[in-house]
């Protein structure tokens, strides 16, 4: 299962465990990636809440939990590539991997169809 947020981040659910990231918009946006600051595993999410931080030569933006959970992993190659996010934002530059917290919380997020919709 693969959802967006309004804020361009994506999440994508296998069994228990969703990895999240920026989609290819957001990226494309924020022009070359120079830094990723990760979130710590471990660290309790809530929904909407700023989860890490990608800065590129343009400005920094943070990346949101889509949905409550518990970081069980991040991405370390992105310490020393952050432009993995720019040149495979969907697959290896992903951000974090999370345990959800509450399922629910992913019927709130749009479908691939409706956030290229949003897009316009």
């Amino acid at each position: 299962m693969l959802k967006f947020t309004s804020d361009h981040e994506w999440i994508r659910l296998d069994g228990e465990v969703a990895t999240v990231g920026i989609t290819d918009h957001a990226q494309q946006q924020l022009g070359d990636l120079v830094f990723v600051e990760l979130p710590k595993i471990g660290t309790a999410l809530k929904k909407g809440v700023a989860a890490a931080v990608v800065e590129s030569v343009k400005a920094a933006s943070e990346v949101y939990a889509p949905v409550a959970g518990e970081v069980i992993e991040v991405n370390d190659a992105l310490g020393k590539e952050p432009g993995l996010v720019n040149a495979d934002p969907m697959g290896r530059g992903w951000i974090f991997k999370m345990r959800i917290g509450d399922r629910a919380q992913l019927e709130q997020l749009m479908d691939e169809a409706a956030y290229r919709a949003a897009l316009g």
